[in-house]
Parts: structure tokens; sequence; C-alpha cells
């Protein structure tokens, strides 16, 4: 089973390859924490997350022979960016089976490291069938995205750092998916530093763990229907998950609008670009306030998003924020109606983004028009006081 010798032996491996990522205090989760809390930023890491370490360590211990078949592997996009670096580092050939729907920036990365890519499947899970299929029949070698020795210590090597940049460190959140991340965390505190809490975070709608560990064995996520493709995985890895069923690892979930909160806060505040599935640790933060011992660390893992997708979830988390305010207003379906609750809602300060009309429905009288409209505000407190002032004013209100 992995250990601190075998992680303190990838770190060396890892010289000079991958980066010491800062750490940087982030004091608006101070103040949600009730303690310091670090943000641990692997975003920063080479290919944008913390997968070139493990993908390096296992492949940099092929032997010639095995070099020469070339490898494979199956990943949305971390992984396998990982992997085609480090595959170009060692003169390796590579082949990537991603998911179709993989983030467009993360396949063409991928193809920019020198990989062939290879679409096939909706999940991680089904990309790796086929890239097991792939080694089979080819001889290449497949490099798992978690379920191997050397991927695992490869992973650890962030806790040997973290406790060098934070060494009064009381807990570290760690993303969580197939577990490699973090049961090379766990392998390697265990040993350095047993007084350190290891807390491990899964998408609520992508989580496989909490069952696996209460019956001891892994057992299948009963869904995978989440923006933190990076860790929507249905099963652990063998590997992994001996380590942290060992080590009784803390799994804690959190739900979508959770993580795009989070995502939104560490833009705003942080000044850093994180994926959804890099930003699960600072969601749980989030999610419970004032119960973290500290010093709290933080694990930013990635930070490959499309700008599609970033789009999209920093709209989700203005509107779990309180940001945008969804509300439905009746008015007369008469000339000039609509230009007044438009200045209405303007003297409030809300700044209006969407309009529409809707002219049916059984509770409206034939000379009434609902309005449904977007409105960008201040934060829950504002929302309360433009739905106050329109009652005021008269109008019969219906929040979305």
């Amino acid at each position: 089973m992995t250990g601190l010798a075998e992680v303190r032996a990838a770190a060396r491996l890892l010289d000079g390859v991958a980066e010491r990522t800062p750490v940087q205090l982030s004091r608006a989760l101070g103040h949600v924490a009730g303690a310091d809390v670090w943000l641990k930023c692997e975003n920063l890491q080479r290919a944008g997350s913390f997968k070139i370490r493990g993908a390096y360590v296992r492949m940099s211990r092929l032997s010639p022979q095995e070099r020469a078949r070339g490898v494979v592997a199956a990943s949305a996009g971390n992984h396998a960016q990982g992997v085609a670096l480090a595959a170009r580092m060692l003169g390796i050939d590579a082949v990537v089976y991603m998911p179709v729907d993989a983030a467009l920036p993360k396949i063409a990365a991928t193809r920019d490291y020198g990989a062939r890519v290879e679409l096939v499947g909706r999940t991680v899970d089904e990309a790796l069938v086929h890239a097991c299929e792939h080694a089979e029949r080819t001889g290449a070698v497949l490099v798992h995205p978690f379920d191997h020795e050397d991927v695992v210590a490869g992973q650890g090597t962030v806790a040997l750092e973290i406790v060098e940049q934070v060494p009064d460190v009381a807990t570290v959140v760690v993303p969580l998916g197939g577990g490699g991340l973090a049961a090379g965390i766990v392998a390697a505190l265990a040993e350095a530093r047993p007084d350190v809490r290891v807390i491990g975070v899964q998408a609520a709608r992508a989580a496989a763990y909490p069952a696996s560990l209460q019956a001891h064995h892994p057992i299948p996520a009963p869904e995978l229907r989440t923006m933190a493709d990076g860790i929507a995985v249905g099963v652990p890895g063998t590997v992994p998950f001996e380590v942290l069923d060992r080590h009784h690892l803390e799994v804690r979930t959190v739900s979508e609008e959770d993580i795009s909160r989070a995502v939104l806060l560490v833009a705003e505040r942080a000044k850093l670009l994180v994926e959804p599935s890099g930003a699960v640790a600072v969601a749980t933060i989030m999610a419970t306030p004032g119960a973290w011992d500290g010093p709290v660390v933080a694990l930013l893992s990635g930070g490959n998003i499309d700008p599609q997708v970033l789009l999209h979830v920093v709209r989700h988390g203005l509107a779990s924020a309180g940001r945008f305010l969804q509300v439905r207003v009746r008015i007369d379906d008469k000339p000039g109606s609509l230009a007044a609750l438009l200045r209405d809602l303007a003297a409030t300060g809300g700044n209006v983004m969407h309009v529409s009309h809707v002219r049916t429905g059984s509770d409206l009288a034939f000379d009434q028009v609902t309005i449904q409209t977007q409105v960008e505000t201040k934060g829950p407190e504002h929302c309360a006081q433009v739905l106050q002032h329109l009652r005021a004013a008269g109008y019969q209100v219906q929040p979305d």
C-alpha cells in the first residue's frame, strides 16, 4: 500500500517537472469558516491541474519496451492533458479516449500536447472501457487516471508541499472522484502529519464514496449528473479505495448550487479561475460555515474550464447567491404599463436583464398580461427590497 516513502520517491521524480504551486490566504473564506483558510492552487499547475503529478510518475517508471508500445488513457480532460504532456516530455506516443461531450478547450489542449484523441461514450467510465480495449488490442500501457500505486503516490506529493507551506495546517479539504488525489494525500499525511484531518468532497449528484466506505467495498454511484465533470466517476478505484477505507476518510457532498457559488467566490474574491470539480472543497466550506478547525487548506484541483461552461456556471452562481431575481408581475395590458413597471424597477437600483410577456393563463383576465423579468441585484437583501418596493407600488408580484 502506498505510504510516505513512496510519495517522497515520487516527489524526487517530479523535481523540475511539476510546479510547486502556491498557497493563497482567503480572507473571504476565513470569515465563513471561522478559521484561516488557505487555497492550494493546483489550478496553476502545468496543464492546469494536479494530474501531471501522477501521470508523469507512472509513465517515467515504464521500461524501454513499454515506452515503445505507447500509452493509452481515458479522461474527461485533466488526466488527458496530464498524460499528453508527460508523454511529450518522455518521448512516448499517447492515445487518449475522452467522452464525446468533453469540454472543447480540454480536447484541444490534449491534442496540442501531442496526444491522439478519440471521442467515445458519455462518461469517463465508458471512455475507460474503450481505453482498456485499446490496450489489449495494441499492447499500449494503460495509464489509469487514479487506480494505480504510482499515480496515487504522484498525487500525494501535493501533501508534502502543503505541510511545508502551511506548517500548522489542521484540516485539508480535497476534491474526490476516483480517489487518487485523496488517497495520495491521506497516505502521506497519515505518517508525516497524523494530526491533520482530511476531508474528501464529492458532488452530491456523482457520489460513489459515501455508500462505498460504509459498505467497505466499491459501490457504483447511483447517478452521474453534475457540472463537476472532473470528479464524476462512477466507481471508486480499487487502489485508492483501500487507502481511504483503511484510514476512514470523512466524505461530504455538495450540491450544484454550492459548486456554482464556490466557482463565483473564487473568481471574485481570490481572482482565480477554477473548474467546478476544482471548487468543491471551497463549496463545502461555504455550505458549513463556522464549523472548521483551522488553519484549513482547500485544494483547488484544476482550472480547465470551457468558457461556455464558465458562463453558465457564473450565471447559476449569481442566481444561487441572490444576485439575479426572477420575478413575475401582473399588469394591465395597455400602452404604457410595461414602461411604468420598468421605471419602478429602475428606481430600486435593479438592472433589468430580460423581459418576456405571457398573455395566456387561466388566472389572467382578458385585459391583463404577466411580465416575466430577470433583474440583476446586489444580493439577497436587495432582492427583498425590490419585491417590497413593487408590492408597495400596487403590483401583483410573484417570485419565480
